[in-house]
């Protein structure tokens, strides 16, 4: 991300700098539209490099909550490795050992546990019960 920045400066220096302009100014009309430009650069930055991947990630956020559904392996904010017993609207009740059951808010959960994450490394052994 930091050459996506530098080279957001740059081009914003290039721009909004009169004296590395060669050709002549059109009118009176389009100056004012040039004092915009750099607004508008900084404006469709944010929002190609910020605001739209957070939208994604907090869209795939959503949709992993929404698809929530019982035996679910899953993995709370707090590192918690749990399976899913009911989903009860806001919440959802896991077992996290034999015997003991938690309440959990569904915003805290952060991810799903797949088969292949089960099959690969990336989930400690003593988890895979």
């Amino acid at each position: 991300m930091g050459k996506f920045v530098n080279l957001f400066i740059f081009l914003l220096a290039i721009i909004s700098m009169p004296s590395l302009s060669f050709a002549q100014p059109l009118s009176e009309g389009l100056s004012s539209f040039g004092g915009l430009m750099p607004l508008i650069l900084i404006f469709v930055f944010f929002y190609l490099f910020l605001l739209r991947p957070q939208q994604k990630k907090a869209k795939k956020h959503r949709d992993l909550l929404n698809s929530l559904k019982k035996d679910d392996r899953i993995i709370t904010g707090g590192g918690l490795y749990a399976t899913v017993n009911a989903v009860k609207g806001n919440t959802v009740e896991a077992r996290i050992s034999d015997g003991v059951y938690v309440q959990i808010v569904k915003q805290l959960i952060s991810a799903v546990i797949t088969k292949e994450d089960e099959e690969s490394a990336k989930i400690p052994e003593i988890v895979k019960k």
